[in-house]
């Protein structure tokens, strides 16, 4: 049985729409970017330097990055709760479990933190 401690007190329901509307930030970027690409075809440098340096953009940026983080973040905490679990890896597994989601957590506050540093030029 999963306890609060690791699932930082979220229910299925918010973890369900955090995943929906992370999906749908992630594709209207996605879908940006690509006909932004499509309908530019001698891009330049300096185009694309403009693209990005518009604040809006940068929020867009911004948001893009914090909702792959939140999706990653659920997914894999998903399947970590799934299948490292003490019936299939016995009593080490709540340990590993809290390792790797703390491992999880750690790569994803330094590319997020990388992320606005780039962003933003912090």
């Amino acid at each position: 049985m999963i306890t609060n401690i690791t699932s930082f007190g979220r229910s299925g329901l918010s973890d369900w729409l955090l995943q929906r509307v992370t999906a749908v930030v992630m594709a209207a970027y996605a879908i940006f970017i690509t006909f932004y690409l499509l309908f530019t075809p001698n891009l330049e440098y300096s185009q694309w330097v403009a693209l990005h340096s518009c604040l809006c953009m940068k929020v867009f940026n911004v948001l893009t990055v914090l909702s792959i983080a939140i999706h990653a973040w659920i997914g894999l905490w998903a399947v970590l709760t799934d299948y490292v679990t003490v019936r299939l890896l016995g009593p080490k597994a709540t340990p590993l479990r809290i390792f790797l989601q703390l491992g999880m957590i750690a790569v994803t506050l330094v590319y997020v933190i990388w992320a606005l540093e780039i962003v933003w030029g912090i």
